[in-house]
């Protein structure tokens, strides 16, 4: 059937809506993707998308470094088997994602959910950061979110505005057969004592709001009747009507901004995520270098102590030969087992310190702890820190003003604030009262059969659904009007709108607050740069006045000049001396770590690739700057040098 008139026109429009509405890219090649922020085709958006379950495998890296039962580990390893397998990087790896939902999300008109992107603290070992709760997406709660407060629930007017049609359009439709039986009290109406009526209703609709405050309906309704009336001319009557409505807002929600307000917030809150998820890489990173000098110090630190157990016991062996031929007290074998059994003692709480480092390290570099390779294997750092004969000279307020730029805490905040001015003008806007043109346009169509029960035929002529939906044009109705709403005193728009207000001022204070934060950080950091080379400078000094004490002593003992009393000082004072070198050299890396840190620019000094620590794949390695790798065997700690030398300093 070929339908004209005014009916094919709204076929047409009927069809040009649908295209435009369910398919808004028709005719541009689309590319398959697997963007969250995209939506599945139409028939796939009725079931759900599956996510593969969490990969608790660790990397083959990890497993590659593992050589004669030890892991060989690097720092460039270490950092590139962390942004591989930390759970802290999996774990804020999902907001990425989630923000990509929220994005798909209010391109349909609805609100924001918010993603949480504070940093994720959760790998112990590698230093503290003073952060709150804020659930599985990340320690600390994001910037534009909501908190608890201590009197209750404190929510943020970040969002608030003019209610928003769906931009998603809506199809419906009815489809139904009813019966009814009625006895009627007067059979002149109907002309039976009991009216039998059966009624079938198609009808469609179509809805679809855009952000220029408009909403577009249109409703296209038919029905079937048969009834045992005999006042009824029409048996079956078919019945077909369709209308049109449009609803433009004047006033409130005429806004173009604030009707795209969740838009732009989704759009904000995703770069925050990626913002957030670059903080987070300088977070976990600086822990492994933290964790990593750790380990570093625990590992020289058994090797001074066992060097101080070798000279008690080539002390205790040489004391035990002078008894022997009587030269020496028999009590200075005695003390000289004493101190034996000391340096003993404090090797095993340093061995013991190392397998906690170890343990850690293993920790923060695995997803899965329990990987029978990887469970008990000791790892060996292969690198040593290149001190510098001097300190690189930057100015103080060039490293303020490098970390004002490259501070993730600073661009969070000032997206924030983007997103808090939208807030104002959407929350300006819902304080204007509500003025809609309205108007409508739709026609009316019949068609039936004629009902010989009622008698004489008027002139009625046998008609179908296919004259009924014709005749639709030749019966028009239209309104056009105005539909106003005025809110008396309006005192919850004016809440949210002063509040938007104040909560503006309040993140521009607290940006600055950052700003101010930031130099004071950074300062301290440097200040802890120079005190911690001060330290090394001197624990050095430290170090070689002792070696040179012991070996005097020595000397001296050997020519009875001095007392196993005396070399066991100096041997004790060489074993702590070496200890806080050690100490003081690792203090002194960390504090290297934590300037990057401040500063903001510790992925571009270590070379880490954003797009590698994305997608949790390292395919350009990182490359630390100021370490060089061991030139001694690193499968054992250096052994001691002979009583009557100076013991070999410890390497760094």
């Amino acid at each position: 059937m070929r339908v004209s008139g005014p009916s094919s026109y709204l076929a047409r429009v009927l069809v040009a809506v649908l295209v435009l509405g369910l398919f808004p890219d028709a005719g541009v090649a689309q590319t398959a993707t697997t963007d969250y922020s995209k939506p599945a085709n139409l028939f796939a958006s009725y079931s759900g998308r599956d996510v593969p379950e969490p990969n608790f495998a660790n990397s083959t890296r990890l497993e590659q470094l593992v050589k004669d039962g030890k892991l060989r580990l690097s720092l460039n390893d270490a950092i590139a088997i962390a942004l591989e397998n930390n759970l802290d990087l999996v774990i804020a790896r999902y907001n990425l994602n989630i923000a990509d939902t929220d994005v798909l999300r209010v391109k349909s008109g609805q609100s924001v959910r918010g993603v949480n992107t504070g940093v994720v603290a959760n790998t112990p070992g590698g230093g503290t950061l003073s952060v709150g709760g804020g659930g599985a997406g990340g320690t600390s709660t994001g910037g534009g979110g909501a908190g608890a407060g201590s009197g209750g629930i404190v929510l943020s007017t970040v969002g608030v505005g003019p209610p928003i049609d769906s931009f998603d359009p809506q199809l419906t439709s009815t489809l139904s057969i009813q019966h009814t039986s009625a006895p009627q009290a007067n059979t002149v109406v109907a002309g039976v004592p009991a009216l039998l009526q059966n009624t079938s209703t198609v009808n469609f609709g179509y809805q679809q709001g855009w952000a220029t405050g408009t909403l577009f309906n249109l409703n296209f309704n038919n029905s079937r009747i048969t009834s045992n009336s005999t006042r009824t001319f029409l048996v079956p009557q078919l019945n077909s009507n369709f209308i049109i409505q449009l609803r433009q807002h004047l006033l409130q929600g005429l806004s173009w901004t604030s009707n795209r307000r969740f838009i732009l917030l989704a759009r904000n809150n995703r770069e925050i995520t990626d913002v957030a998820f670059r903080q987070q890489i300088i977070f976990t990173v600086t822990q492994i270098e933290n964790m990593y000098w750790n380990l570093v110090n625990a590992y020289e630190d058994v090797k001074a102590k066992q060097r101080a157990v070798q000279l008690s016991q080539e002390l205790e062996n040489n004391n035990r030969k002078q008894v022997e031929i009587g030269t020496l007290a028999p009590i200075e074998v005695i003390n000289a087992e004493s101190q034996v059994a000391s340096a003993q003692q404090n090797l095993i709480v340093s061995q013991t310190n190392l397998e906690l480092q170890q343990v850690l390290m293993r920790n923060a570099l695995s997803k899965n702890q329990n990987d029978p390779q990887l469970a008990s294997v000791p790892i060996v750092p292969t690198d040593r820190m290149d001190l510098p004969q001097q300190e690189p000279v930057t100015p103080l307020q060039d490293m303020i003003n490098e970390a004002l730029q490259h501070r993730p805490e600073l661009a969070i905040a000032r997206i924030d604030l983007t997103t808090r001015d939208i807030t104002k003008k959407a929350a300006r806007n819902a304080l204007l009262p509500t003025i809609d043109l309205i108007g409508n346009y739709g026609g009316n169509g019949l068609g039936g059969v004629f009902n010989p029960l009622s008698g004489t035929n008027p002139g009625i002529s046998n008609t179908g659904w296919s004259d009924a939906v014709s005749n639709i044009g030749s019966n028009p109705s239209y309104l056009v009007g105005l539909s106003v709403t005025i809110p008396i005193r309006n005192r919850a728009a004016q809440a949210d709108q002063v509040r938007s207000e104040l909560e503006y001022r309040q993140a521009q204070v607290r940006l600055q607050q950052l700003q101010n934060n930031i130099a004071i950080d950074v300062r301290n950091a440097q200040y802890a740069l120079i005190q911690n080379r001060a330290r090394v400078d001197a624990a050095q000094k430290a170090r070689d006045f002792a070696q040179q004490s012991l070996v005097a002593e020595q000397k001296k003992f050997q020519l009875g000049a001095s007392t196993t009393f005396n070399v066991l000082t100096a041997l004790n004072n060489l074993t702590a001396a070496e200890s806080n070198l050690v100490t003081a050299m690792a203090a002194y890396q960390q504090s290297r770590v934590s300037l990057d840190q401040v500063t903001g620019r510790t992925l571009e000094r270590l070379g880490i690739d954003l797009g590698d620590a994305e997608q949790g794949r390292v395919q350009r390695m990182p490359a630390v700057p100021g370490v060089v790798p061991r030139t001694e065997p690193i499968d054992a700690p250096t052994p001691a040098a002979p009583t009557a030398q100076p013991p070999k300093p410890p390497s760094h």
